[in-house]
């Protein structure tokens, strides 16, 4: 401890003796500060003589954060987490490394559902009722367009729709981020259903399964890897064969695949072509001198994703019209 009753140097500016003894911050310790000592601003009833090194307050060991030196207090280390620049990947996604939540939560679901159909075969006879989808409920139950991609005709189809989305999310999530990933499955299959929908006809039986979103993430992916200037022919290949297999396969519905192949396929472009980082031509701010000096990087990254979504939005939409089109 330093001359002057303050705290090892290092942790802080010392301030003047005087502080109570245990007036240290520690936890448990709270007092009646004296006039002139220096208080937490969160805890105003503890003395503190430590202070943060960003700004210079004084901080009770409850809200101090390890620094390189010294501590900082929580309110700074909220704003720089606010402040860090956000890690993107190539295509506009927040880069989250990590487990592949969106992947994981969808397998999890499916397979919780189809075990469900052996554990207690009387409610997965209701679950399915309610969440299967039939062309000519499309309009009275719309979220049957959906709801029936949980659902699969048995281990094997639920085990091939798994594998294949296990491995296409395992390229897709971090390389689109997971808001856009969710995005691609969902819109691709609710295209499957809608895709069924159209060629099969109201009138057509009751479809389950997620091929139609693993189509679309098949279609997605060929795509991207063009995009990126890779060799997309392996991915065409299990394309064909599959599309192949749905129309010599009996009980396929091979209009759940070509609906979420095309929807993918969009987005794909969407994703993949609509310029989300715009690289400005100068990276002067505007000043007074300057009027027509481009905008920051930042603003650009911002016009350029919301151009994506704007995209996005009209799939959605046409898809949702045609639906309500066709079910009418």
């Amino acid at each position: 401890m330093s001359a002057t009753g303050g705290p090892p140097g290092g942790y802080g500016r010392p301030y003047p003796s005087g502080g109570a003894a245990g007036g240290w911050g520690l936890p448990g310790q709270p007092g009646q500060p004296a006039a002139g000592q220096p208080v937490c601003p969160r805890h105003p009833d503890r003395v503190s003589y430590v202070t943060c090194q960003r700004c210079g307050r004084p901080v009770c060991a409850e809200c101090q954060r390890p620094a390189t030196v010294g501590v900082h207090c929580v309110d700074c280390v909220r704003e720089a987490a606010r402040n860090r620049p956000v890690a993107r990947t190539v295509f506009g996604g927040v880069s989250r490394p990590g487990r592949l939540v969106v992947t994981l939560t969808i397998i999890v679901a499916c397979t919780a559902l189809e075990l469900l159909r052996y554990l207690a075969p009387d409610v997965y006879a209701e679950v399915f009722r309610q969440l299967v989808f039939a062309p000519r409920f499309g309009l009275t139950d719309p979220y049957r367009f959906l709801t029936a991609t949980l659902l699969h005709g048995g281990i094997l189809h639920l085990a091939f729709n798994m594998y294949a989305l296990w491995l296409m999310g395992t390229q897709l999530e971090p390389a689109l981020g997971r808001l856009r990933f969710a995005t691609l499955y969902v819109l691709s299959a609710l295209g499957g259903t809608v895709g069924y929908l159209v060629i099969a006809g109201p009138n057509a039986p009751a479809v389950v399964g997620a091929s139609g979103a693993v189509f679309g993430l098949f279609a997605a992916f060929a795509v991207l890897l063009r995009r990126l200037g890779r060799d997309a022919r392996g991915i065409l290949v299990v394309i064909a064969l599959n599309l192949v297999l749905g129309f010599v396969v009996a009980g396929v519905a091979w209009q759940a695949h070509l609906g979420g192949l095309v929807v993918g396929a969009v987005l794909g472009l969407i994703f993949g072509y609509l310029p989300v980082h715009r690289t400005p031509r100068s990276s002067t701010r505007p000043t007074a001198n300057q009027p027509g000096a481009l905008a920051s990087p930042r603003a650009s990254l911002t016009s350029g994703a919301t151009l994506q979504w704007l995209a996005v939005a009209g799939v959605a939409v046409v898809l949702v019209a045609v639906a309500v089109l066709v079910s009418g």
